[in-house]
């Protein structure tokens, strides 16, 4: 391991005694306020899938490691270790965790491993923690290799995800509603993140964001979180239970059922890779579908409000 390895704390592990405050300070805000922000079952499904995720993390960390390494050998440039490469990388790891979040959601074989993520009905804090247990089997860390390729040292990368990672557990409460323009205008805040865990067609898979939010504005995928319609949390289709198992694993029996019904090569393509909700026959329900039909009823409901104002000045 390199001397800067061995320099580098791991930001996870020193944020945790603040996981452990904001959440009990969460709750008692909540309490105050009379608005419950946990469910027992729910926050124990959450804890649980926290738990085997760092256990798998530690078990994947030796080949990612190794990755990144092996990759770093061929490196186009030598980069420094300096703030203002760090700071490079801040914006370029935070672009990598965009299109991984956005893949994860626009790709059903790997919306199997994120889906866990937004199974939970509630939204606080220890949603943050209810994280994957089958994405590295996926190689969704592979998305940080060109990282390494380009010539940021290895241990600076793992640093920099760490403080991604925890950055974006303060973004899961309901108890910050906005924070200042300027803040909202750059940075990924609690509000852009209701967004993105809420299943109200409008606000379906938006705000990939991890740090800054304006890659979402850059790439079209921003909405902002209306007042006037709350989010709703969860996934289309809510699993109603709290079983750690099929919570991490329901989308990939899903996945298993319809593999062995494909009739073709291509469907079954359709099935690993398509968006999630695809079907063959063009009957599934994605999330483009969805948003369709809700912008439609919009439309024809402004319609229908135009003619009755209309008629009622006639």
């Amino acid at each position: 391991m390199s001397e800067l390895a061995l320099r580098l704390p791991d930001p996870v592990i020193l944020a945790i005694p603040a996981f452990v405050g904001l959440a009990a300070l969460e709750i008692l805000v909540a309490r105050l306020r009379k608005h419950p922000a946990y469910e027992l079952r729910d926050t124990a499904a959450s804890l649980t899938m926290g738990l085997v995720n760092l256990v798998q993390a530690v078990l994947f960390a030796g080949v990612i490691w190794w990755s990144l390494q092996a990759t770093y050998e061929w490196r186009l440039f030598d980069l420094p270790v300096t703030i203002w490469t760090w700071l490079a990388l801040l914006f370029a790891e935070d672009l990598v965790y965009y299109w991984f979040h956005r893949l994860s959601h626009e790709h059903r074989i790997w919306w199997a491993a994120h889906v866990n993520h937004h199974s939970s009905q509630h939204y606080n804090l220890s949603t943050a923690l209810r994280q994957h247990w089958t994405g590295n089997l996926v190689f969704t860390w592979a998305l940080w290799l060109p990282l390494a390729l380009v010539g940021f040292p290895p241990a600076l990368i793992v640093f920099q995800k760490g403080i991604s990672l925890v950055y974006q557990f303060w973004i899961h409460t309901e108890q910050v509603r906005r924070l200042p323009r300027w803040f909202e205008a750059v940075f990924n805040t609690p509000s852009h993140h209701r967004v993105h865990h809420a299943t109200n067609p409008r606000y379906l898979d938006r705000n990939y964001a991890g740090i800054f939010i304006i890659w979402d504005k850059l790439f079209g995928s921003f909405a902002p979180e209306d007042d006037a319609e709350p989010c709703r949390y969860g996934i289309v289709k809510n699993l109603g239970s709290f079983n750690p198992l099929r919570i991490a694993f329901h989308e990939w029996v899903d996945i298993g059922r319809d593999l062995r019904k494909a009739g073709s090569l291509r469907e079954a393509m359709g099935y690993l890779f398509g968006p999630p909700g695809w079907r063959p026959d063009g009957t599934g329900v994605t999330s483009d579908i969805l948003r369709a039909r809700w912008q439609a009823e919009r439309s024809d409901a402004t319609t229908e409000a135009g003619t009755g104002a209309g008629a009622a000045a006639d």
